[in-house]
């Protein structure tokens, strides 16, 4: 039977995460599952479940500062940034399992902004297995020709008309479960809307990469419905990991039976028969 238990840790930063140990009964490998953008950690509760039941492995499970049940601060107080998401607080979810199971294979498992950021983490060294769905640089030209006046809107008229009346990214405006303090939201317009996408912040509101410290599988899984994070531009991640092993897929819904995923739907309990492709 699963087990899970809550657990808190700390960045350096003096900030306390919280997140939840979904226990495998005889871990063959640890894992974190670092959480999309406005995506809360109880989201990928279910498919945690899966791999500790199906496959072995010990999965933690968290919230970024200031989210869920990390909130430390009303979100209009946050002074949370992208880079504090990315770096910081997925640094110290890793260091976490780490320490916790230092003889055992670590996995990391990330879901857009989640799979973006290894190569700025303390331990990257240590991570045998990336995973990273939906996940890679993205430029609002860079879209399906369909959807980019929707990104558009988002980026140049309601994003920021909305952030900066209210002090933060409003849930119902960004379209996923969690509003965004203002600080994530204006580091990831800044992103988006500039060409090499984080690139423009390395060595100034984010520290310089380590992708030689990157030798672990990595698995880019792109989805073919998804019009945030197009399969192409999921190839595009390789580029931030030019020491590791690479390995592409892009899963088909009906690969599934499935009729749709999209962006965010990949992790859905509904969707738990895509699950198995993404680890083949």
């Amino acid at each position: 039977m699963d087990l899970s238990s809550q657990t808190v840790f700390m960045i350096e930063d003096h900030h306390w995460l919280t997140g939840e140990w979904i226990e495998a009964g005889r871990p063959v490998a640890a894992a974190v599952i670092h959480p999309a953008i406005g995506v809360l950690a109880s989201y990928y509760r279910a498919f945690a479940t899966w791999l500790a039941r199906e496959h072995n492995v010990t999965v933690l499970i968290y919230d970024y500062r200031d989210m869920g049940l990390s909130a430390g601060v009303p979100i209009r107080d946050s002074k949370a940034t992208m880079a504090d998401w990315g770096v910081q607080d997925q640094s110290a979810a890793l260091d976490h399992v780490a320490h916790r199971f230092p003889n055992l294979p670590i996995w990391t498992i990330g879901h857009w902004l989640g799979g973006l950021c290894l190569a700025f983490q303390r331990q990257a060294n240590r991570v045998t297995r990336h995973i990273a769905i939906a996940s890679g640089p993205s430029h609002w030209t860079t879209h399906p020709w369909w959807y980019m006046p929707i990104a558009a809107f988002f980026w140049f008229v309601a994003g920021p008309i909305t952030t900066a009346l209210l002090g933060y990214l409003p849930d119902k405006i960004l379209g996923v479960g969690a509003s965004l303090p203002a600080g994530v939201f204006w580091q990831w317009r800044r992103w988006c809307i500039t060409r090499g996408f984080h690139r423009c912040d390395w060595g100034t509101a984010m520290p310089n990469p380590d992708p030689a410290s990157v030798t672990a599988e990595i698995n880019l899984i792109g989805i073919s419905d998804d019009a945030l994070i197009p399969p192409a531009r999921v190839k595009r991640l390789a580029r931030f990991y030019p020491s590791a092993a690479i390995h592409y897929k892009t899963l088909k819904p009906e690969a599934a039976g499935l009729k749709k995923i999209g962006h965010i739907g990949f992790f859905a309990r509904r969707n738990q028969a895509a699950w198995p492709l993404a680890l083949a």
